[in-house]
């Protein structure tokens, strides 16, 4: 029964993996991420006029704001399409669990965001030959990097769930991403703790520790703290529950 569902977990997977090569949507995605980083590291974070020989603020500092909107772009399709195109009955009836289906989407498009990672490489191979950079820093940022981009894949799964448009979801998506991000932004939870009374204040800093941002930014300094990986994993779970959830009321 094990294997069984493994196999069909991996059908999925491979059905869906191919879907999006079969599209145009993954090539323009893929090349818009790579030319948002480089040309962010290098115009706006200024890469070769540092004398520092590190990616936290020259590179890993603008990924979170290009998964705001990539993120959902990679993932509004998930479920949303097999709702435009009526399969999702199909899906529903075929004889595989709900979770099966939802591992294996996921699973696919991860290894998307895996592959877009994997291509931005050229710059640590460039800031080893620039200078003697410590790798701790470089691996933590790809780490955070990535499970920033999974938690938005998330989001966007669990928001697909719940609607035929794949346009709805997209917006729907980025709102939820900008605002999980913006929560922890320093800037505006100490504007919101001046205003609010006193008391109120250790409720603000919770819902600011429930921030992506506020879990990034300490792991793309090179420091490695198992509570802010196990939250992003906590995100995907619950995203991956609400989709099941989304699924399950529509096969009711």
């Amino acid at each position: 029964m094990k294997n069984n569902a493994v196999a069909t977990t991996l059908a999925i997977f491979k059905r869906e993996f191919l879907s999006y090569f079969n599209s145009p949507v993954l090539y323009v995605i893929v090349v818009i991420f790579l030319l948002a980083t480089m040309g962010f590291t290098f115009f706006f974070g200024r890469f070769l006029d540092s004398d520092n020989a590190s990616l936290t603020q020259t590179f890993f500092f603008w990924h979170p704001w290009i998964y705001l909107v990539l993120g959902p772009a990679v993932g509004m399709r998930l479920w949303s399409e097999e709702h435009r195109l009526g399969t999702i009955e199909l899906l529903m009836t075929m004889p595989l669990s709900p979770w099966q289906a939802i591992v294996g989407k996921f699973i696919a498009a991860a290894l998307v965001w895996a592959i877009g990672l994997a291509l931005t490489f050229s710059i640590v191979i460039t800031v080893s030959w620039l200078g003697d950079p410590d790798p701790g820093p470089m691996i933590t940022g790809y780490v955070a990097s990535y499970l920033y981009a999974l938690g938005c894949l998330a989001v966007t799964s669990a928001a697909s769930a719940y609607t035929r448009s794949q346009v709805v979801c997209f917006i729907v998506s980025v709102a939820l991403c900008i605002l999980l991000t913006l929560i922890g932004f320093p800037g505006i939870v100490d504007s919101v703790v001046r205003t609010l009374p006193s008391s109120l204040e250790n409720t603000v800093r919770f819902v600011s520790y429930l921030s992506f941002m506020d879990h990034f930014y300490e792991m793309s300094k090179g420091i490695f703290v198992i509570r802010d990986v196990l939250y992003f994993v906590s995100v995907i779970v619950v995203g991956l529950v609400i989709t099941h959830m989304g699924l399950r009321s529509k096969r009711a």
